[in-house]
C-alpha cells in the first residue's frame, strides 16, 4: 500500500490544490500559505514548551512527542498526533512500515527517552552520540504523516536543553542536505558516525 493508493484521510489531498496540499480543516489549497501557517504554529509550540518551567521535569515518553504534534497541527489536520497508517518514502528511500511503528516506538522509548533525566550527567561525547542516534532512529520510524523532520528538531532542542546546551542552529544541516540524508540512511545499518559529526558541529 503506497501513500497514493490508500483511502485513508492521510493519503488525501485538498481538492483544488493540484495534489500539493494535504487535506486539511482550513480548506487551504495554496502550498506557500500552508507552509506559512505551519511555521507560525510551530513557533507558538516552541514558545509554549520552552517557557513552561516544569516542561523539562519528570518522565518523558513518546506520548509527549505525540502531544506536541497534536498541539502543533491539530487545528489543521485530522491525523495530527496520530501514528501514521500509510507507507511513506523520500527520494527512493522507504521509511519504516506502519506495521512496525508501534513496536519500534516502544524500543525507542526504552533505548532513548527512558534516559531523559540522565542527560545533564552525560559527557559532551556521550551527549553527541545520544542525540545523533536518537535522531536517526526517530527519523527512520517516521511516526507521523507530516512534520517528522520539524518535530525531530524540536525533540533534539528539548533534549539538548535538558542537558544544559540550549537549542540548536540547524543552518549547517540545511546547507548540506545531501550529506544529512545520507547520514540518516547510514543509520539503517547502525552506522552513526556521519550523523554524530553533524551533531557535534552544532552542539555548542
Amino acid at each position: 500500500m503506497s501513500k497514493y493508493e490508500s483511502d485513508s484521510v492521510e493519503a488525501q489531498y485538498q481538492p483544488g490544490s493540484e495534489r500539493l496540499v494535504l487535506a486539511n480543516k482550513l480548506a487551504i489549497v495554496d502550498e506557500t500559505e500552508m507552509d506559512d501557517i505551519e511555521a507560525v504554529l510551530l513557533v507558538k509550540l516552541y514558545e509554549k514548551i520552552f517557557t513552561t518551567t516544569d516542561s523539562k521535569n519528570g518522565t518523558f515518553s513518546f506520548q509527549n512527542i505525540a502531544n506536541w504534534h497534536r498541539q502543533w497541527l491539530g487545528n489543521v489536520y485530522e491525523w495530527a498526533g496520530k501514528i501514521r497508517s500509510i507507507d511513506m518514502g523520500k527520494g527512493g528511500f522507504q521509511f519504516m512500515s506502519p506495521l512496525q511503528i508501534e513496536k519500534n516506538i516502544r524500543l525507542f522509548e526504552g533505548e532513548y527517552l527512558s534516559r531523559f533525566n540522565n542527560l545533564p550527567e552525560m559527557t559532551d561525547e556521550e551527549l553527541v552520540s545520544f542525540i545523533a542516534q536518537s535522531h536517526v532512529e526517530f527519523i527512520l520510524i517516521h511516526p507521523f504523516r507530516e512534520g517528522n523532520g520539524r518535530i525531530s528538531r524540536l525533540l533534539m532542542d528539548f533534549l539538548c536543553s535538558k542537558a544544559g546546551k540550549g537549542t540548536l542552529d540547524y543552518s549547517l544541516w540545511d546547507e548540506h542536505k545531501d550529506f544529512y540524508f545520507k547520514s540518516i540512511q547510514a543509520g539503517v545499518n547502525k552506522n552513526y558516525q556521519h550523523i554524530e559529526r553533524l551533531v557535534r558541529d552544532i552542539i555548542k
